[in-house]
């Protein structure tokens, strides 16, 4: 047992706290309790096998959870595109992502993307993360090889592969296979676990969809897909003669309860009120979708509809610090409305996100209470000014930054102390990463 002490705890959830001179113990992978030092230190201090780890004031809360992540993209980093910049979101697709996924090829190559991204999350404050998976040089087992990164570096996450039928139909059948064996193989799993995962739209005919579909209720899991993030999926949807993407997903019967829609930048009033009424979650990604110009979601409409909206990375960084303070300011700044955001973006990053990794794993996430998962980050922060649970997420976006993560807990044990990730070599993997990049970089000059 581990008694966490001295701390301020800001609990979050429901009956959300901030306890001052603060304590939490820690009994196996679960929260066993929380509350003041005083009191814990009395009940649980003196029990046999009984470690205490003193704060120093540092502040508690619970693990930061992704809820869309590509651990993929790590080997992007400074990679050209040869020829012209793309001018289109369809033109980076082609030219640089899908260019990209048909290359990775190797399990070192999958092992050390994902390594790198794992390391990177981990050490930002983040403790779970749902991954959406794309390597068509390797497809069969290409999950295993994401499952022992994360395990290794002791991360929790789930993972899928994108099907889709760009590269043709064999590709389209070992990605639909490697969905289902890895489903099968992790879905009861407490650390690891599984959705059946699907590219955008316009990638996917109607049969395809319709045997994801089949396999999905046979499995009974959640779809993890993107929608509307950029015009084309909109435009293909119409051309083979729905009314929209959102309408066409859900005639062929992907839009279930819990599943993950990813972005919904080009979704209107109708299809936001069809989401609500299917319970699909939809989740945010900010700097991905400026980064790739293609829009702002209308988050707001959303939420106020009752739509589930969490907030991701989509692999453009790993911090979901830096993803929460852009979605923080994005919406003011589109809208021209001083006062969106603040709601909007406590709901997305500490409510929504809470809720979708709680209903996923089977147990409370995102929050610290008894019977919880022992996921938490002990940051360097010493609030300057009063820290209540009402304006936490003003000393989040304006006082905290990644550099203040000291210390990061997954499942009651310790994967960043002083800074420091002490799972495995961080030097070590660095090195041998950058050796595993050049490797892959020289395939596609």
């Amino acid at each position: 047992m581990l008694i966490l002490k001295g701390g301020t705890i800001v609990t979050l959830g429901e009956d959300c706290r901030v306890i001052e001179d603060g304590a939490v113990v820690i009994d196996g992978d679960t929260i066993a309790a929380v509350g003041k030092s005083g009191d814990i230190l009395a009940k649980y201090g003196n029990g046999e096998g009984v470690t205490v780890k003193d704060l120093g004031g540092r502040l508690v809360m619970p693990g930061l959870l992704n809820a869309h992540m590509h651990f993929y993209s790590t080997f992007a980093r400074g990679m050209s595109i040869a020829g012209p910049s793309p001018k289109t979101f369809k033109e980076i697709l082609e030219r640089l992502w899908w260019s990209m996924d048909k290359d990775l090829a190797t399990e070192e190559e999958l092992y050390y993307s994902a390594l790198i991204g794992a390391i990177e999350s981990v050490k930002c404050g983040t403790t779970a993360l749902l991954d959406h998976h794309a390597s068509f040089g390797m497809i069969d087992g290409s999950l295993d090889v994401l499952e022992k990164a994360l395990r290794d570096i002791g991360l929790k996450g789930s993972l899928c592969f994108e099907v889709s039928d760009r590269w043709g139909p064999k590709a389209r059948d070992t990605s639909i296979a490697e969905n289902v064996r890895f489903i099968k193989k992790n879905k009861n799993d407490p650390f690891v676990r599984a959705m059946f995962g699907l590219h955008a739209s316009f990638t996917l005919e109607d049969e395809t969809v319709r045997r994801c579909v089949r396999e999905a209720e046979d499995l009974d899991v959640p779809f993890h897909f993107h929608l509307a993030e950029g015009l084309a999926d909109v435009t293909d949807a119409r051309e083979r003669g729905y009314k929209g993407v959102t309408d066409r997903l859900y005639e062929l019967g992907v839009l279930t309860t819990g599943s993950l829609a990813i972005h919904g930048v080009h979704i209107d009033e109708p299809e936001i009120d069809l989401l609500a009424k299917c319970g699909v979650n939809v989740v945010h990604n900010p700097e991905s979708n400026m980064n790739n110009a293609v829009g702002v979601p209308n988050v707001v409409g959303m939420i106020a509809k009752g739509v589930n909206v969490g907030l991701g990375t989509d692999g453009y960084t790993p911090s979901m610090l830096e993803s929460a303070k852009v979605a923080y300011i994005i919406h003011k700044h589109e809208r021209r409305d001083p006062t969106v955001g603040w709601t909007e973006t406590a709901k997305m990053l500490f409510e929504s996100n809470a809720s979708i990794f709680s209903e996923h794993f089977g147990k409370p996430m995102g929050v610290i209470k008894e019977g919880a998962a022992a996921d938490l980050v002990i940051l360097d922060y010493f609030p300057p000014t009063p820290l209540i649970p009402q304006n936490f997420l003003g000393h989040l976006i304006f006082g905290i930054r990644d550099n203040a993560v000291n210390t990061v807990i997954v499942d009651g044990k310790v994967v960043v102390e002083d800074h420091v990730l002490v799972t495995m070599d961080e030097s070590h993997v660095m090195s041998e990463a950058k050796r595993v990049a050049e490797s892959y970089w020289s395939k596609r000059s």
